[in-house]
């Protein structure tokens, strides 16, 4: 009895063997069997199931072996686990026949992805399965970063290699931006055709005419991923319809049908302001800078005479160049 006597219970977790219950059960182990005061220090022990009471005596405990009081403990869990691998059987079963239903539902049709990560991969997923033909709409001819260039550059190569062909509308600027001149001349140009337009839409991508991106939010961090045979069709002809309103990469840009020594750029920026566009409006819509496209607005004011921007205004109407909005 007194060499229990220094052992003191420690509190402890629900699932946890203290110092106290590990002497208690070895020396119940080599005993064979111990007082029942002998567990005060060591409530665990029964919690455990690590002992049991002496059925000839109930003032002493005898030791389960570890094997069998584990055994004994995993039998709820063990049960919960068959119960809920059943569970699921049956929900599977009981759904499966709305598979057919679903592969016709326009909504289940769109996936949101979330993340420029979760794009990525679905590009690159997309990119994968692709055999015959990518359509690409980038909006905007400045500003990509160099990065984003290569990593597209290694995607293009592998599909070229697939025999798959690239069609790319890009906007106006983008004849003067050199990386994306560098990435467009390291394309064999029996894959590739690219084209520019003075105003598009937002970007987007079109696998093989069956899966279609776009953007689901301002900053471009979410997007769309497009299934629906119906939705894609619509895509493809508005894709199809600036492409025929694009001018080739390799056609010099038309200079403006008037005695004014006025640039193709000027023209279009023209036309913006006499609509009625700010500035920022104007280098949205023609993917240029806010700076470039000052720039455009000083030259037209030099070129022009003009005094101010109403004055500038009046004459782009007087002279020709742009028409008034309607």
């Amino acid at each position: 009895m007194g060499k229990h006597e220094g052992i003191s219970h420690q509190p402890h977790g629900d699932l946890e063997l203290c110092e106290a219950g590990v002497t208690t059960y070895s020396e119940a182990l080599r005993a064979g069997r111990l007082p029942r005061y002998a567990l005060e220090p060591a409530p665990c022990l029964i919690e455990l199931a690590l002992v049991h009471p002496d059925p000839q005596d109930d003032g002493w405990i005898r030791p389960v072996p570890p094997s069998a009081a584990l055994a004994h403990l995993l039998q709820p869990v063990t049960r919960e686990i068959h119960e809920r691998i059943r569970l699921s059987a049956a929900l599977a079963d009981s759904l499966a026949p709305l598979a057919s239903v679903a592969s016709t539902d326009p909504n289940l049709a769109i996936t949101v992805l979330e993340g420029l990560p979760l794009i990525d991969t679905a590009i690159e997923n997309a990119l994968g399965n692709t055999r015959e033909e990518v359509l690409t709409l980038q909006p905007g001819g400045t500003g990509r970063e160099e990065e984003r260039l290569s990593k597209a550059l290694g995607r293009a190569l592998a599909m070229a290699e697939r025999g798959v062909s690239l069609r790319h509308i890009y906007q106006h600027p983008a004849r003067y931006n050199q990386p994306i001149k560098a990435y467009l001349d390291e394309i064999p140009p029996a894959n590739i055709q690219v084209r520019t337009i003075e105003q598009t839409a937002e970007r987007l991508i079109i696998f093989d005419r069956a899966v279609a991106l776009i953007p689901a939010s301002a900053n471009r961090d979410a997007a769309l991923e497009i299934r629906h045979p119906a939705l894609v069709r619509y895509l493809i002809q508005v894709y199809e319809v600036l492409w025929a309103q694009a001018k080739p990469l390799t056609s010099p840009l038309q200079a403006p049908a008037h005695d004014t020594p006025v640039t193709a750029a000027q023209l279009s920026v023209a036309r913006l302001l006499v609509e009625g566009n700010t500035d920022q409006m104007v280098a949205r819509k023609l993917g240029i800078s806010v700076r470039t496209c000052r720039a455009h607005i000083a030259k037209l004011m030099h070129t022009l005479d003009a005094t101010s921007r109403t004055h500038l205004g009046a004459l782009l109407v007087r002279s020709g160049i742009a028409e008034p909005a309607r």
